[in-house]
């Protein structure tokens, strides 16, 4: 069993930045592929970005040169640096343990025009 806590979100102006974290504990020791996912309103979830226990990562295209995905091993904490954000990056954003299934309950993030 693995739990995931999001933290971070809040509100910003387009071109600003904010940085996402997911806490995670439980059994914790075999977790390789962390992601984040976000869900606009009124939209399907997509995903935003992976990264594997030896920090390989990939992006969506809508958010590549200004996301950036990192984690922490030794912590188990995954973040998500969002720079240059846009009205179009306003979702919930959930981290996401896929070897588990395991899902956060999500953080907000809302960019104002």
């Amino acid at each position: 069993q693995v739990q995931l806590v999001e933290s971070g979100g809040g509100w910003v102006q387009a071109g600003g930045s904010l940085t996402l974290s997911c806490a995670a504990s439980g059994t914790t020791l075999s977790i390789n592929t962390m992601a984040w996912y976000r869900r606009a309103s009124g939209k399907p979830r997509d995903l935003v970005a992976t990264i594997t226990s030896g920090s390989s990562t990939n992006y969506a295209d809508s958010v590549k040169g200004r996301f950036t995905i990192s984690r922490d091993n030794g912590k188990n904490t995954v973040h998500l640096q969002m720079n240059n954000l846009k009205p179009e990056d306003t979702a919930v954003y959930y981290c996401n343990a896929p070897d588990y299934a395991a899902w956060g309950r999500g953080t907000r993030v809302t960019v104002a025009a």
